[in-house]
């Protein structure tokens, strides 16, 4: 029988998910375009609705650091929302269950995504949300994890990391090899201008994954 472990016990180092799901990490600028330019433009009701969402952040984040549940709130949420996640053709799942199997067979590894966006059973974006005094780099052997959960291994997986401070993406692809890249972090504390990226890398990974409009 195999043995049932929780992904973020399996996994406290990248390394350990390198070698474990035997990942690599591409260095190559082409394997990751999505999140460079050009990127799409932001309307003004947008960027006003992006600069609400910042004096928010900016509002909250002065008491102190914020616990994962307000970071789903103030940050993931809304950006999900104002890139189209919410709405046809895409689902969203909170809390979902995932599982990936390893050492063939021997060990099952199992947890929750905050938040997993699919389009027809492709997953647009896993979303990995941690609490401020968490780098979203610390974040990423376990997101890492929950994206190789992906059975749909003919299609890229995108994933972001957040701790409502900054944001990184992720790419993952088994094709021809199973390997990930990452982008610069951004941070939403810092400059308004690095909110705007998020969210036109955001729409420009579903303008991509999205099927074409019949006319």
């Amino acid at each position: 029988m195999a043995k049932v472990i929780a992904i973020t016990e399996a996994f406290r180092t990248l390394a350990e998910v390198e070698t474990r799901l035997e990942l690599s990490r591409s260095e190559d600028a082409a394997f990751f375009p999505e999140w460079r330019a050009p990127l799409p433009g932001l309307s003004g009701v947008e960027t006003d609705r992006l600069e609400v969402m910042r004096q928010r952040l900016l509002y909250h984040r002065a008491d102190g650091d914020l616990l994962e549940g307000s970071v789903m709130l103030l940050v993931a949420s809304p950006l999900l929302e104002l890139a189209g996640f919410y709405d046809p053709p895409f689902k969203l799942k909170a809390e979902a269950a995932v599982e990936v199997v390893v050492d063939d067979g021997e060990e099952v590894l199992r947890g929750r995504i905050d938040a997993l966006v699919l389009q027809q059973n492709f997953w647009v974006l896993v979303l990995e949300a941690k609490k401020t005094t968490i780098s979203t780099r610390s974040a990423l052997p376990q997101g890492l994890a929950y994206m190789m959960a992906n059975t749909q291994i003919d299609q890229p997986t995108f994933g972001l990391l957040t701790n409502g401070d900054d944001v990184l993406f992720v790419k993952l692809s088994h094709q021809p090899a199973k390997q990930y890249s990452l982008s610069r972090v951004f941070s939403l504390y810092t400059l308004p201008e690095e909110l705007q990226a998020v969210l036109q890398i955001l729409k420009g990974i579903g303008k991509a994954i999205a099927p074409p409009t019949s006319n």
